[in-house]
């Protein structure tokens, strides 16, 4: 998916959510665990860069749906039974951050 290019403030947000690690992985195991950005409402819209939560390969888009793992792509509607919905883990995140 095509999107608008990261500002600065855009990109420090993005780097320090991936500094946190996979927010699936630290709630479920407690590691921190590399991740990549989910963007939760595209990726052209103004302040998209901003609503995203850190989600290791697994759980973003490696596409499986296992009894010990899920991924939101494309099983959105499991994920966030499992898991908690996106805005919910984004509110987390969030948080965490404020810390």
């Amino acid at each position: 998916m095509k999107g608008r290019t990261p500002n600065k403030m855009e990109k420090l947000w993005l780097d320090l959510i991936c500094q946190l690690g996979c927010i699936v992985c630290r709630n479920e195991m407690g590691v921190v665990s590399p991740c990549e950005p989910h963007h939760l409402d595209g990726k052209t819209k103004t302040g998209a860069h901003f609503l995203t939560i850190p989600l290791c390969w697994n759980h973003h888009r490696s596409g499986i749906n296992t009894t010990k793992c899920v991924s939101r792509h494309p099983y959105k509607k499991e994920f966030e039974k499992r898991y908690g919905t996106e805005e919910t883990l984004l509110e987390q995140v969030q948080e965490w951050l404020k810390e």
